[in-house]
């Protein structure tokens, strides 16, 4: 129809620099527009190490598809580290989740199955069409939380994103970079951008954004104190504070969540960081009880947290789960705007 000559067939050679991979290094990533050959070039340097998708079951709840020999607590601490820390989300089938829950639980099971090799090779994993699917700010969050996770050791083993995004590069982190485009590959030592935050007091019936996430009843006191932190004009976190019964000049945490297109980077330790800053310089003292595991190793690392009280058979309203309540210690943490 085109009158374009055609030889009998097509060929394409790709001319590109093999990435330093025999030095150390935790992420790499394949970098270009479609079209330039980045699946290609992946599965020629990576080959069975790359992850081509999971065939997730249609009704199954999404912690019910992983390995049924994986522990729990191995599971939650990888969904955790991912970004996807929101248990009423766990007990969803992958169907109904929103774009950004259903990448995290690819990434899930990408670096489950890398963890799963045979002894002796390399604990490796290529993802392909890396944040092609979800909104532009929950891939920068999202590749933040993982380079925080691989980086850091939480999940070791080495990641290679493979894109045509260029603007998760800074987040990611990646130790090299192979673009496609040009053919060339380098290393890298970039610094991740810093998330800012503006922290708001607001009107509870902000609460509604939020409260299907909470892990806990949705029910909110007519007596908190609400404040919302806000990422490029965003809604992202929402804590409420109410006064301890029979105690003066003492507030606790009731319910804080961050949404699940914004976990994994530590946005809801800063906000409740921020917030412990500000009722302790007013002269109230202020603590939360909780057991999610992020909050529990955010204030246990904390050098402005202490432990107060642990409940390992927890209370009346915890139904038995083991609880740990912690206070706010003022110490070094620099002083923060409060709007």
């Amino acid at each position: 129809m085109f009158d374009v000559p055609f030889a009998g067939r097509a060929e394409r050679t790709l001319h590109f620099d093999t990435p330093p991979l025999d030095t150390d290094w935790s992420v790499g990533c394949i970098v270009g527009p479609s079209g330039s050959g980045k699946s290609t070039i992946a599965r020629h340097l990576f080959g069975p190490n790359y992850y081509a998708g999971f065939d997730w079951h249609e009704s199954r709840a999404v912690v019910d598809n992983f390995a049924k020999d994986l522990s729990i607590k191995d599971l939650t601490q990888v969904l955790t580290l991912v970004g996807f820390s929101s248990p009423p989300s766990w007990l969803k089938p992958y169907r109904v989740l929103s774009n950004g829950e259903k990448f995290r639980c690819d990434l899930a099971q990408a670096l489950l199955a890398g963890k799963q090799q045979p002894a002796g090779s390399r604990n490796l994993v290529v993802f392909d069409e890396y944040t092609s699917v979800v909104d532009r700010d929950v891939a920068k969050i999202a590749s933040a939380a993982l380079s925080k996770a691989i980086h850091g050791k939480k999940i070791p083993c080495q990641f290679v994103a493979v894109t045509c995004h260029y603007d998760i590069l800074d987040w990611l982190e990646p130790d090299w970079v192979l673009d496609t485009a040009t053919g060339k590959a380098e290393r890298r030592s970039l610094r991740r951008a810093n998330i800012e935050l503006e922290i708001f007091h607001c009107n509870r019936s902000l609460w509604a954004m939020f409260k299907p996430h909470h892990y806990l009843s949705g029910n909110l006191a007519n007596s908190c104190r609400c404040y919302v932190a806000l990422w490029n004009g965003k809604p992202v976190a929402f804590c409420a504070v109410i006064g301890l019964q029979g105690l003066r000049n003492w507030c606790r945490v009731s319910r804080i969540v961050t949404l699940p297109d914004y976990q994994g980077v530590g946005i809801g330790s800063a906000l409740l960081d921020a917030l412990g800053e500000m009722y302790v310089r007013q002269g109230l003292r202020f603590s939360i009880t909780a057991s999610h595991p992020s909050v529990l190793a955010h204030c246990q690392r904390s050098e402005h947290w202490r432990v107060s009280r642990i409940r390992k058979t927890g209370s009346d309203r915890s139904h038995g789960r083991a609880i740990v309540s912690f206070e706010y210690c003022r110490n070094r943490l620099p002083a923060c705007r409060h709007h």
